[in-house]
């Protein structure tokens, strides 16, 4: 696959409509992310200057006089990784109440800026923030703009073809074929860089150095923590318990470390956007609930890098296929949530019976959906226990459940009940 350039990032129009509106925008995601691709994209064209922080000069300039700095800036700026100038906010909210133009400060950020310790101000009221993801599958295949999944999901419909999603084949072959053709996309991930890079041992390679790197420069940027050897062993841990619940004090056995400390670690990962907690949903009508959040990676190419395992051997270890497949479609939801124009928000449900729905979504105060992921290629009643329970608990609220499964038609079960092939997420029919 070629670099983020030849992609089209579906969160477009929104930073172009906040530009119009808002002075100061924030692009934040995980490095390498092609944060600065998007900005460069929509600011070249509108005369946007360019300025990076990780520059030591630029930085240092930043941080010793930043309302010099701001009042020397040009009309409109991109200024890129401004996490690591956290003193220059105060200056940027200062700027802004004294001239309020809408596109006045693009910025771009690889951390959770608004929880930097030492931000100098949150530029409240001044200041849209937008997430960039890694490249969705729903953006590498750019399909035709028909409606798309969570579309579908939460009007309770989905459109039944007479014919497989994918080349018609039939037993034991079709199956293969198709855990193959996931297993790579699982493998491979989002990140641009990690896709123009050839299949196996380079992208692999990538994925290790860029989280070296992330460890050693911008972890250390964020913590007075001295000592940070177990966090790539930590990030290896966390690969292999991705998409179960999150048990800190497992995590904290393997290591000479307490479960505070432990915390916080996965709290930095959180704040890099390498880690996900995804919370727990929970309702007065539901009794007996798990409260306990579940991990999620936040790329599934970085997990399988981590692992060392490529799509052959992820296929021969079905246990893993799963965990690392329902990773797979968290993040790919979450990414095509980036660009809806309802705010969406994704939890896990586990009771203590062990009934499950392994996503759910709500939208605003009142609408909630649900999807389970399944590895398998067929889909019985059974596995829509979860979903079924769900429903008669939230009654009008809930808008529809799906199974996504690795099989090729999609087939209703019932009350906006569905089993859906899972490469309906991105469109390929």
């Amino acid at each position: 696959m070629a670099e983020d350039a030849l992609y089209s990032r579906h969160v477009e129009q929104h930073l172009i409509e906040a530009l119009e509106d808002s002075p100061v925008v924030l692009i934040h995601g995980a490095r390498q992310c092609g944060k600065t691709t998007l900005a460069r994209m929509v600011g070249t064209p509108r005369d946007y200057a360019y300025i990076n922080f990780d520059d030591n000069i630029v930085r240092d300039a930043a941080q010793m006089d930043p309302a010099g700095f701001v009042a020397n800036l040009p009309e409109r700026i991109i200024l890129d990784e401004v996490q690591r100038a956290p003193a220059l906010f105060t200056a940027l909210k200062l700027e802004v109440d004294r001239r309020r133009v809408p596109g006045r400060f693009l910025l771009t950020g690889s951390t959770s800026i608004l929880l930097l310790s030492n931000l100098s101000d949150s530029l409240a009221g001044r200041m849209q923030i937008l997430r960039l993801h890694p490249f969705a599958q729903r953006e590498l295949e750019q399909p035709p703009q028909a409606p798309g999944f969570l579309d579908c999901l939460f009007k309770g419909e989905f459109r039944l073809p007479q014919k497989p999603l994918a080349p018609e084949s039939s037993g034991a072959s079709s199956a293969t074929a198709g855990n193959g053709e996931l297993a790579k996309r699982v493998v491979t991930g989002g990140y641009p860089a990690a896709l123009a890079r050839p299949v196996g041992r380079r992208r692999s390679a990538w994925c290790r150095d860029y989280l070296d790197a992330l460890v050693q420069r911008d972890v250390r940027d964020l913590t007075r923590i001295r000592s940070l050897e177990a966090l790539p062993q930590l990030l290896t841990l966390a690969a292999t318990q991705t998409a179960r619940l999150l048990n800190v004090t497992d995590l904290a056995s393997t290591f000479e470390s307490s479960r505070p400390t432990i915390r916080s670690y996965v709290t930095l990962l959180e704040r890099l956007f390498i880690l996900d907690r995804l919370p727990p949903w929970h309702s007065n009508r539901l009794s007996r609930i798990v409260k306990t959040p579940k991990l999620h990676l936040g790329d599934t190419g970085l997990a399988c890098a981590l692992l060392g395992v490529d799509a052959a051997a992820l296929m021969a270890d079905r246990p893993l296929f799963g965990q690392l497949l329902e990773t797979f479609v968290f993040q790919e939801l979450r990414r095509q949530a980036s660009w809806q124009d309802a705010a969406l928000a994704f939890f896990h449900y586990r009771d203590k019976d062990k009934v499950e729905v392994d996503i759910v979504i709500e939208r605003g105060a009142r609408v909630l959906a649900g999807v389970e992921v399944k590895a398998a290629a067929t889909v019985t009643a059974a596995d829509f226990r979860g979903l079924r329970k769900l429903k008669r608990a939230t009654g009008k609220r809930f808008a529809g459940g799906a199974v996504l499964y690795n099989g090729e038609i999609s087939a209703s079960f019932g009350g906006g009940l569905y089993a859906v092939p899972i490469r309906a997420l991105w469109g390929v029919e």
